[in-house]
């Protein structure tokens, strides 16, 4: 295997530009969470309201990863990156200045779309110009960026809790990344393995020249050529059995990251510590900024693990760490005010704990492995359904979270959420492959060979071997 030397800096830089639409995806997440509750004191909310408030992006995401695929064929990644810091910067802005609730729910709506089509994009942009022994750190920097957006959303609900037009400002405040993401697209280059499917052989030799830092890249180039020899699939071709097992399993991974409760804590943490016992608006905001501080420090953790212990150790073991987390969270709403003193604190603590679980696990590795495991040919309608289906559960549970609490209450509704951690570790340790240190054309080439969904990212010398 020939290995690829990237330069000291250029890599990262492109990296690093394109994650600022994990930022804008994690910023424009986490900060409905303050928001929300000065935006209830300026309008009369009811349970449905709200909900309706915090989903409206949802809608929006779901229509954008089901464009994204066939959008970013037949634009390119870059381009297509411009367009989403655009909607980002018009929905921000229609949301900021908005008179009525439609203005809010019409502007995050089309923040919904942009972070659709970016969550999808961002990460097969970074998977297409990293080498392969660094991209799974790489294309995990947008999940780091995401955490760092959803912990600067907390830090600006914290600063703006008592300035006039609160809700306002902390929805401004997303411009500013919006607006840096747009500038430094423009001098970014398109991925190599678009521009080869596109047939510009020379700008896509003289493009990985410039990201590996070498003037021979032939081999890499001939790579990518070989794994486009084959007709490119319709969307229909996507279900055809070859396909199909590694489709559902990342359909399969967004309903799992979903419906394990993670958004339940990102979108309503405030609400969560209120109900907790820490009353004031700015102390349960606070105990937010926590959140996010864990969430960025374990995400990094993720990255320097990714590629060296892999994928399915990090998964498993961060799955059985939010079964426990979310069981001490019914646990503490089940026992009731008896101890409030000291269970707010065990409830701050499970949530912490969880919190940290998912950024090593679900949170970092969902958007690699789907970045990995699909074949060239489909690899955009195929991503496109499994981020699909990723906000479609986003939009399940967030849109039924509170009414939850209302009809099964608190200590169900955790329960509830920890027995889907206990399904969803059944089925990954029986179908989650390990992808790390493969080259994307291997687990292309091994997917062809129809071997088992756990085998495909196996080198062929122990792809046979019994595991």
């Amino acid at each position: 295997m020939k290995n690829y030397q990237p330069s000291g800096t250029l890599i990262f830089i492109v990296s690093a530009i394109a994650a600022l639409a994990g930022l804008l995806f994690g910023f424009d997440t986490g900060i409905i969470s303050g928001a929300l509750l000065f935006i209830q004191k300026d309008f009369v909310l009811t349970n449905t309201m709200k909900e309706l408030i915090v989903s409206s992006v949802l809608p929006g995401a779901m229509a954008g990863s089901l464009l994204s695929g066939r959008l970013t064929d037949a634009f390119g990644r870059r381009r297509l990156m411009l367009v989403v810091s655009t909607l980002f910067i018009i929905g921000t802005a229609i949301a900021a200045f908005a008179h009525h609730i439609i203005g809010i729910i019409s502007g995050r709506f089309l923040i919904g779309i942009a972070i659709g089509i970016g969550s999808y994009t961002a990460p097969l942009y970074i998977a297409e110009v990293a080498p392969y022994h660094l991209r799974g750190g790489l294309v995990s920097l947008n999940q780091l960026a995401i955490t760092i957006g959803i912990l600067c959303s907390y830090l600006i609900n914290y600063a703006f809790t008592n300035f006039d037009g609160t809700w306002r400002w902390m929805f401004g405040i997303g411009l500013i990344p919006a607006i840096m993401l747009a500038l430094g697209m423009i001098f970014l280059p398109e991925s190599p393995r678009w521009l080869v499917k596109q047939n510009f052989i020379d700008k896509a030799r003289d493009t990985l020249r410039r990201l590996r830092n070498q003037s021979d890249v032939s081999h890499e180039l001939n790579e990518i050529k070989n794994s486009l020899k084959v007709k490119q699939a319709t969307f229909k071709e996507i279900f055809t059995p070859w396909i199909l097992p590694v489709l559902l399993f990342g359909a399969t991974l967004g309903f799992i990251q979903q419906v394990t409760g993670i958004n339940t804590i990102i979108y309503y943490a405030p609400t969560i510590f209120k109900m907790a016992g820490f009353h004031a608006d700015k102390t349960s905001i606070l105990a937010t900024v926590g959140i996010g501080v864990v969430n960025v420090a374990s995400t990094i953790f993720a990255i320097f693990l990714l590629d060296r212990l892999g994928r399915r150790p990090l998964l498993l073991s961060g799955l059985v760490g939010m079964f426990i987390s979310l069981l001490g969270l019914s646990l503490v709403f089940y026992v009731g005010n008896a101890y409030a003193d000291v269970l707010r604190w065990v409830a701050l603590g499970c949530t912490f704990t969880y919190i940290i679980c998912f950024a090593f696990s679900l949170g970092a590795i969902l958007w690699l492995v789907v970045s990995e495991i699909f074949p060239l040919e489909v690899r955009g309608a195929a991503m496109g359904v499994a981020v699909f289906s990723c906000w479609f559960w986003n939009f399940a549970v967030s849109a039924t979270f509170l009414t939850l609490l209302e009809k099964i209450g608190s200590a169900r509704t955790f329960l509830l959420y920890a027995g889907m951690c206990v399904l969803s570790f059944i089925f990954c340790y029986y179908k989650a492959p390990e992808t790390r240190g493969v080259t994307l054309e291997q687990i292309e080439d091994n997917i062809r060979k129809r071997l088992p969904l756990r085998k495909i990212g196996q080198h062929p010398s122990t792809a046979f071997r019994t595991i």
